[in-house]
């Protein structure tokens, strides 16, 4: 089941996108109730996972997080995420560029950033607000944003070929659940601070953020770094999709506890 379900989400290489089509409030069957459950199961088996690959320390996974504003990027790498050694993982979240960073290319601070070996990383959002926020805005001329999708393809391949496995989600949040959330964070006092004026002016630009993506994800899916298009209707769905994308990841890379470099027999410990 999980395997048909994950390559139900998986965007082809090669194949074109409308994240528009994509059912936002899939369940796939699942109880709500049953999919909690599930979801600290699969958590655990990432975590031995993690601390396998921790231990290995040859390789590593980026997991990346795109999705417009109020989808839930923060709550599924709390959800999948907290529980694990914070040891081995790193979180990084990309703001506009600002100080050193406008000194370089627009990829220089995403691979300063990238996960070191043994590591799992995750990107909240990520090197595609270049192809993204950057086309919609229109802050680079086309000429400029149009070459980005074949960097971003070979910034993917050249991780991969060191050892980093690349996998990226878009958590697909429908225009009016997007709206509820931001009442509810308006009407929440604890909540409030999450919510700015510009997230009201993307929001006139949903037309144009969803042909953005369309193209992001079309242009960079690769069988080296694939897109997964999550249903983030429902946080319990999200959650649990995402962390059994991450899991799938993990078991493919099958990491090992190294073999020891000692013979515990001769060690005496007094």
């Amino acid at each position: 089941m999980t395997d048909k379900l994950l390559n139900s989400l998986r965007v082809k290489p090669g194949s074109t996108v409308e994240v528009s089509k994509h059912d936002t409030r899939a369940t796939f069957g699942w109880d709500k109730d049953e999919a909690k459950a599930e979801l600290q199961e699969v958590v655990a088996r990432i975590d031995v996972l993690q601390e396998r690959l921790y231990a290995e320390a040859t390789r590593s996974v980026l997991l990346v997080i795109q999705a417009m504003d109020a989808a839930g990027k923060d709550g599924t790498v709390r959800g999948i995420l907290s529980g694990l050694n914070p040891a081995g993982v790193s979180v990084t979240s990309f703001k506009a560029p600002g100080g050193r960073e406008t000194q370089h290319d627009y990829l220089w601070r995403v691979h300063e950033v990238a996960p070191a070996k043994g590591t799992i990383g995750v990107f909240n959002r990520s090197h595609y607000e270049d192809v993204l926020v950057v086309r919609v805005r229109n802050f680079v001329p086309p000429a400029v944003w149009r070459k980005r999708y074949d960097q971003i393809v070979a910034f993917e391949r050249l991780l991969h070929d060191e050892g980093t496995r690349v996998v990226k989600v878009f958590l697909n949040v429908s225009k009016d659940e997007q709206a509820q959330r931001f009442r509810d964070r308006v009407a929440d006092p604890t909540k409030r601070w999450k919510f700015r004026e510009g997230d009201l002016e993307d929001r006139k630009l949903w037309p144009q953020f969803m042909k953005a993506y369309d193209a992001a994800l079309s242009k960079t899916s690769t069988a080296h770094a694939p897109w997964y298009v999550v249903p983030a209707d429902r946080n319990w769905v999200r959650n649990l999709v995402v962390a059994k994308i991450l899991l799938a990841t993990l078991e493919d890379m099958d990491p090992q506890i190294p073999e020891p470099t000692i013979d515990p027999a001769s060690i005496v410990i007094e």
